[in-house]
């Protein structure tokens, strides 16, 4: 019963938690104890969607706002007081997939999920330094965000995130908090299975450069996410896993 309920009396906070691999980190966290605020925008029916799941409180957030940070942290105090795992699942989108010459929209792409995620876990700080196992794991952008052409920028997306983890893992450390990150790859969401439908061509592209010689799944993320959320990642900080199938066996 111990190992079936690693996170009881862990309180989580899950951005992008309607739909995706966010909702699969959901399902995961509250099948093993902890008590979960789920957050995504209004349109993704959140206040309800997890209607029935005992441990799920869910609220809407707007993740286009420029409070978005402070009204995540006001929710957090209100429902839960206490936070012991943050999972940072924000991908601002942009027009389209973005290849390796569209320096500008990537700039602005990488921008925006760095003053997201640094934001929104800054607010959740203070709730979290009075806990004894802290725990803050960064969601990467999906390969779908990422054109063919697009290996590159794909390489910098990850460069960002690898690089605000560091930075980040060494502030809070005095406080025993863990920082990692999840570097996706090509990961069938919601959104991705759009992308790929209309563009087939870099579904192919994506499976051919995976090892497993298929698209991921969101449970392949959650899982991964679940190891970095519990004790079993101790003395892990500061780094990446990588779920994309094996690409760089490739």
């Amino acid at each position: 019963m111990a190992d079936a309920l690693r996170l009881f009396g862990l309180r989580a906070v899950v951005t992008g938690a309607g739909s995706g691999i966010g909702e699969a980190i959901v399902r995961t966290l509250v099948k093993q104890g902890a008590e979960v605020l789920a957050l995504d925008s209004a349109s993704s029916g959140i206040e309800t969607h997890f209607k029935g799941v005992r441990g799920v409180r869910g609220a809407p957030i707007d993740i286009n706002a420029t409070d978005v940070a402070t009204k995540v942290g006001e929710i957090a105090a209100t429902e839960l007081g206490v936070v012991d795992i943050v999972i940072c699942n924000v991908s601002p989108r942009s027009d389209g997939p973005i290849s390796d010459s569209d320096g500008e929209a990537l700039s602005v792409l990488l921008t925006r999920k760095n003053d997201l995620v640094e934001g929104i876990c800054r607010q959740l700080l203070p709730m979290m330094k009075s806990s004894p196992a802290g725990r803050i794991v960064l969601l990467g952008f999906n390969r779908s965000v990422f054109a063919r052409d697009g290996t590159d920028s794909y390489a910098k997306s990850e460069a960002a995130i690898a690089d605000l983890t560091k930075r980040f893992a060494a502030e809070v450390a005095e406080f025993g908090i863990n920082v990692n990150y999840i570097q996706l790859g090509a990961i069938m969401t919601p959104e991705s299975r759009r992308v790929f439908n209309n563009d087939k061509a870099l579904r192919d592209f994506c499976i051919q450069r995976s090892a497993a010689k298929r698209l991921g799944e969101p449970v392949d993320v959650a899982k991964v996410a679940l190891f970095l959320a519990t004790d079993d990642s101790v003395f892990v900080s500061g780094t990446g896993i990588m779920v994309d199938g094996g690409v760089a066996a490739k």
